[in-house]
């Protein structure tokens, strides 16, 4: 694998609660071990972001989102299916994660990852991974990894090496609010 490298240094420091930069399947992202409340708290203190408002999960498939969720509704699965891109989906309540993932009606976020380098990151985790952009909340959202700021590279305890030189414009992802009863709202496009 071409970032096998990566992949091992990335779950020593996931399981040392520290904090990657790293490619998604959407923009550059700030990550930790979504379960882990002293991870989370260092995201939160890089971005400058409040804990009032929610992270993003990246989890590999239907089986670990269900483990982090109370309850899919069908839509979720009917939505994720019918997507050509990476889709964000809001579900009512999220479970087994850390303080600070979840947004104060206990509803999660969290998008099923299609990507090479974080499918097998979170795979060989068996965790799911936070997922949120990498910038200082308010600031531009960097679409490839020469447009984050010095500032947030300096603040991790590792940096990715792989796609650092792809110079696509990555754009964050749809994201989709579903509610107990099934009704959903497009919250971004």
């Amino acid at each position: 694998m071409i970032f096998e490298d990566d992949i091992k240094i990335s779950l020593r420091t996931l399981k040392e609660e520290g904090v990657i930069l790293y490619p998604s399947d959407t923009v550059w992202g700030l990550g930790c071990d979504a379960t882990n409340s002293s991870a989370v708290q260092k995201i939160l203190n890089i971005k400058t972001r409040s804990e009032s408002k929610s992270l993003i999960i990246l989890v590999n498939g239907e089986t670990m989102l269900e483990r982090y969720v109370k309850y899919v509704p069908e839509i979720a699965y009917k939505l994720t299916e019918v997507s050509d891109s990476p889709i964000t989906i809001i579900y009512p309540g999220g479970r087994n994660l850390a303080t600070g993932v979840c947004s104060e009606d206990g509803s999660v976020g969290i998008r099923i990852c299609n990507e090479a380098f974080c499918n097998e990151l979170i795979s060989r985790f068996r965790r799911p991974l936070i997922s949120t952009s990498a910038n200082i909340s308010g600031r531009p959202l960097p679409s490839n990894f020469i447009e984050i700021e010095e500032e947030i590279i300096k603040s991790v305890d590792y940096v990715v090496k792989y796609r650092q030189e792809d110079r696509r414009k990555y754009s964050a992802s749809p994201v989709i609010k579903i509610y107990k009863n099934g009704v959903f709202e497009i919250l971004r496009v």
